[in-house]
């Protein structure tokens, strides 16, 4: 038999770069390649970088000198190894150093420190790839790099302009996920909304079916699968407004991951956004008015470069005129390579985090008021996981993993991983539901009928 040389493997980084650790996995089980848990099985490590915020290279960094200290053969991938100088001024014992999205310098470095084997007798890679998500999800990426120039962020520095994947490619990588198990599909990109914009919208196929290059048509042809489709890294261009139909009618999950960083009119233009906060609430109204049931997600950064109390005051009061669903918020961190570290005024270190925890106290008050609407109603569920207490771990439509809230089912252990449940919400927090399962609800009333 021969020698399948053992490749070890560190993802780091948002979904995006997980989808292309995916695409590297998949190619080096393609050509024999083991992959193995550690580094002391491995005779080689990759390690998938992030270099988007300081936080992340300082892990990145780590990640690399432990692979070093405990293996020795590292190659690097990802957004920092965009930053190559980076890297080898740390760590100049890596055998190479890629940037984003590039299997296939990833994989001419591996050839050259660990050759691959020769002549595999069987296909030891499945249709729909090596994925590193639980079997019931899956991040389903539709383009590459992004054609805004945030000030705060150089995405399209290490990633470059906007790139669509043909839409024929995307939705038959969605049928092997689906014919392989997977219950829900994640829609990423840098900006989703604008899949298609760099093909001029032109036509391609699935299946022989023409189909527009364009959110609308791809979100449509997904929900013809039979799970869950759920958007995420949406800008609130008005042709947003075509899919929200789609949402109501149920064919894509009533959930909208939506970007707005700020709703201050000078910061925006500050930050070179394009959206504007008054547009953006019309937009809202219009969106709940079409699917009641829609989930809204955002993202903020506080405490940028010239950010005043009246500019924070602005944001409050939009966060309080939107009510959104879920809120993450950032504390502005200076990102090398990005503009604005070029604008005047920063913000105080504890005046970021006083406007941070200000924004998260206010939006966990909102947060839990919608959620507590949820009590008493029956909601479908994709279960995750069991815990220790006995409970499944599941989520409703208007989460996604990782980011936001879950459902705890009590006496849910019956209940199987990766599959559907049915279960009616009795209890709410600042961030999850509680559950209890349909069929506890029944035989309750049942017994309850029975002792009258």
């Amino acid at each position: 038999m021969n020698h399948e040389p053992k490749i070890g493997f560190v993802s780091l980084g948002c979904p995006k770069a997980l989808v292309d650790s995916e695409q590297i996995l998949t190619r080096l089980r393609a050509e024999g390649y083991a992959i193995v848990p550690s580094y002391q099985d491995a005779e080689l490590v990759v390690v998938n970088t992030c270099g988007f915020i300081d936080a992340a290279v300082a892990e990145s960094l780590d990640a690399i000198g432990e692979a070093l200290t405990e293996n020795g053969k590292v190659i690097v991938t990802g957004c920092l190894g965009a930053k190559g100088h980076v890297v080898r001024d740390m760590h100049p014992r890596v055998l190479a150093v890629t940037g984003p999205h590039a299997c296939e310098e990833v994989m001419t470095a591996v050839h050259l420190h660990l050759p691959k084997p020769h002549d595999p007798f069987v296909d030891l890679v499945p249709p729909q790839g090596i994925k590193l998500t639980p079997r019931h999800y899956a991040y389903l990426k539709i383009a590459e790099g992004c054609n805004h120039r945030c000030t705060f962020c150089i995405i399209p520095q290490l990633r470059g302009d906007l790139v669509s994947r043909p839409i024929g490619e995307v939705l038959q990588e969605a049928e092997n996920l689906v014919r392989a198990g997977c219950r829900e599909l994640l829609i990423v990109s840098q900006d989703t909304s604008a899949y298609g914009v760099d093909l001029r919208y032109r036509t391609g196929f699935w299946n022989g079916r023409p189909l527009k290059t364009h959110m609308t048509p791809l979100a449509a042809a997904l929900g013809e699968l039979g799970v869950w489709v759920r958007l995420h890294y949406v800008y609130p261009y008005p042709h947003v407004d075509e899919v929200v139909p789609l949402m109501a009618e149920g064919r894509v999950l009533p959930y909208l991951d939506v970007p707005l960083q700020h709703a201050s009119p000078r910061i925006l233009k500050a930050m070179k956004r394009p959206a504007n906060a008054d547009d953006t609430l019309a937009r809202i109204r219009r969106w709940r008015e079409i699917c009641p049931d829609i989930t809204l997600r955002s993202t903020f950064i506080v405490g940028f470069p010239g950010e005043t109390e009246d500019d924070f005051q602005h944001l409050l009061e939009f966060l309080q005129t939107a009510t959104l669903d879920r809120v993450g918020c950032f504390s502005y961190s200076a990102v090398d390579g990005a503009p604005a570290n070029a604008l005047v005024n920063p913000v105080p270190e504890a005046v970021k985090q006083e406007r941070q925890a200000r924004l998260m106290e206010m939006q966990a008050a909102i947060s839990a008021e919608r959620l507590q609407r949820k009590v008493g109603r029956t909601l479908q569920v994709l279960v995750d996981a069991h815990n220790e207490e006995g409970e499944a771990v599941a989520r409703s439509s208007a989460d996604a993993p990782d980011i936001d809230g879950v459902v705890y089912i009590e006496g849910g252990m019956v209940l199987p991983v990766g599959e559907f449940a049915e279960v009616r919400i009795v209890d709410a927090d600042q961030h999850d539901l509680y559950a209890e399962r349909c069929e506890t609800v029944r035989s309750k009333r049942k017994n309850h009928r029975s002792n009258h």
